[in-house]
């Protein structure tokens, strides 16, 4: 249940800012943000909330989630017919935004211990009992 409440999170966090940057800034349909928005929160809570964070630190991921942001957004911006400059400059804004967003989030994340490596599913510490 944690997860549906992380991404519920992250997919209003996401959508707000891709309708203010795409949507009202660069003219893009509210549908098409949507799009937009549902595979950047799929691609980036896999690999950079789930995968990369619990492996490195908030900025690094933070940083990682920026770079598929960008990607992301821009090749769907690009593949819907923008012009491949106003769609990188689009994505970029973007990516810049949701990094910060991100940064918060990854907190969150930690807090509740949603990684990969988390619960169950942690490898074996070290610790000064053995």
């Amino acid at each position: 249940m944690e997860h549906v409440k992380a991404l519920a999170i992250k997919a209003v966090m996401t959508l707000a800012v891709l309708f203010i940057v795409l949507g009202l800034g660069f003219g893009v349909s509210f549908a098409n943000v949507v799009l937009i928005t549902v595979v950047l929160g799929a691609v980036s809570y896999l690999a950079g909330d789930l995968y990369i964070l619990p492996k490195t630190n908030n900025m690094t991921a933070a940083a990682a989630d920026a770079g598929v942001a960008f990607l992301v957004v821009w090749l769907m911006l690009w593949a819907i017919g923008m012009a491949a400059g106003t769609a990188a400059l689009a994505a970029l804004i973007s990516a810049v935004v949701i990094a910060i967003g991100e940064y918060f989030f990854h907190q969150y994340i930690s807090d509740k211990d949603l990684g990969m490596n988390s619960g169950r599913n942690r490898r074996w510490e070290t610790s000064s009992d053995h």
